[in-house]
């Protein structure tokens, strides 16, 4: 799935969802840190059964550790950024790819 979430970045088929908008606006995060992080991370998480797309979570840890959540529409062949926020000690391990049990 990633690689055909890359190439829609890639081709510009990506479309920003306005939460994740306003999010990336309040956490200091720019488009292309999240196309980076698309484009260069690993899927940590997948939700197969998320509506209306399935959606994956993606983290990179370049230049800093970053999360974004990410649906693809397999029939439009576009990516949608739901949201990307910069992973804390609070939610994952040090390692920033393990969710801390609650």
């Amino acid at each position: 799935m990633l690689n055909h979430i890359c190439n829609a970045v890639d081709a510009g088929r990506i479309l920003w969802k306005k939460h994740a908008l306003e999010r990336m606006m309040e956490r200091g995060i720019s488009r292309n840190e999240v196309k980076q992080a698309i484009t260069q991370g690993s899927i940590i998480e997948n939700y197969p059964d998320d509506s209306p797309f399935p959606s994956v979570l993606i983290a990179n840890f370049e230049p800093e550790p970053l999360h974004v959540v990410v649906a693809y529409d397999a029939e439009s062949l576009q990516c949608h950024v739901i949201t990307a926020y910069r992973p804390d000690l609070a939610h994952f391990e040090a390692d920033f790819m393990t969710r801390r049990l609650s």
